[in-house]
């Protein structure tokens, strides 16, 4: 079975198909600059390999759609329905699938959603101190996200160590323009950064991370701008862009403009770092003790200054970074110390493999 995973962003479409389950990849590629989504899709490259599957790595649709599922109007609805919570992801997809429908009619169409990996953290994870009717009505409460890179690393990092994922307390680190950290116990999600909606958590690129949300509330009060301008800035204008006034917030920019002396891009690195060191102590502390921690994403895979900032002072724990082998090589290797008790990891994720497979199991159920 050949499945398509479409990776949907904002301008491009990133694919694989993928024939499964020999998990054998039959072409890939990048569209920059889209559109329209339907003209895009007829760009599709998939050298004369029919395709007999779609499927997508969905975000968020409430507690019902925290799984792998066929498309229909009902999940349509869903999507719809929590649009106001991650406004540029939903959005995408509804428009991609959308697409998908029309130029391919009659070819099944999967979403995989983000959230899914993370359905087994306990109750006592997921639970927000709001009243009852919120979580009851609303569907207020901790999803997580980035559920497929996460679930990934679950599974590559103990292939890499040679150890049982059953035995492993591990960290992945998913840090890029989008970043959340998760706790993986048994190799089981029990805690994860991002909550309600992908803007929780650390900071993001544009999208602001942890806040207090009164201090929303106090800024509407005092300029009475309405809830699309707020969640406008929140999302295009906060996170590192906003701590470092750097628009776009790409880590890159601001390593570039902190060696050149931008006081405030050093600082917005400083609390990217600082986030991350503080959450993997967390970790450490709920799962009783620590065996890996892996960085994936754009950041967590490629930058070893950042990856070096991350783990400064975390050698209580057991984790001490190689230099030579933190700052050389390429590919999923081990950064840390011969001799430091907590492996480090850097990994290239492949969050298109883990959606093939969700979608492969979805379709081919009795």
């Amino acid at each position: 079975m050949n499945i398509l995973v479409p990776n949907l962003g904002s301008t491009s479409l990133k694919y694989q198909l993928i024939e499964m389950p020999a998990e054998k990849t039959l072409s890939r590629g990048r569209l920059e600059r889209v559109s329209n989504y339907r003209e895009a899709i007829s760009q599709i490259r998939t050298d004369g390999a029919p395709i007999a599957a779609v499927a997508f790595k969905a975000v968020l649709a409430g507690p019902r759609y925290r799984g792998t599922f066929r498309i229909d109007d009902d999940l349509i609805g869903a999507l719809e329905e929590y649009l106001p919570a991650a406004p540029a992801h939903n959005a995408i997809y509804l428009t991609g699938i959308r697409a998908f429908r029309e130029a391919m009619p009659g070819v099944p169409l999967v979403a995989a959603f983000e959230t899914e990996f993370h359905a087994t953290m306990p109750e006592a994870a997921v639970r927000y101190g709001v009243p009852a009717e919120w979580r009851e009505k609303f569907g207020v409460r901790r999803y997580g996200f980035h559920g497929a890179s996460h679930q990934y690393v679950s599974v590559r990092a103990p292939e890499l160590l040679g150890r049982p994922a059953g035995s492993l307390r591990l960290v992945s680190c998913h840090l890029g323009g989008s970043s959340s950290i998760c706790a993986i116990l048994d190799g089981r999600s029990v805690d994860t950064t991002m909550g309600f909606s992908p803007q929780s958590g650390l900071e993001n690129a544009t999208r602001h991370g942890e806040l207090d949300a009164f201090a929303v509330l106090y800024v509407m009060e005092r300029t009475g701008w309405p809830i699309e301008e707020i969640r406008r800035q929140l999302a295009k204008t906060g996170g590192l862009a906003g701590l470092s006034g750097i628009a776009g917030g790409d880590v890159r920019d601001l390593e570039a403009a902190a060696a050149g002396g931008n006081s405030d891009a050093a600082l917005a690195l400083e609390v990217f770092t600082r986030q991350v060191r503080k959450t993997i102590g967390a970790y450490a502390a709920l799962m009783g003790g620590l065996d890996a921690v892996a960085f994936t994403g754009g950041i967590g895979e490629n930058s070893a200054r950042l990856r070096a900032a991350c783990c400064q002072g975390l050698e209580f724990l057991g984790i001490r970074l190689d230099p030579r082998r933190n700052e050389s090589g390429s590919g999923d290797r081990l950064v840390s110390d011969a001799g430091s008790p907590v492996a480090v990891l850097a990994l290239a994720t492949n969050e298109e493999l883990v959606v093939a497979r969700r979608a492969y199991r979805c379709l081919t159920a009795t």
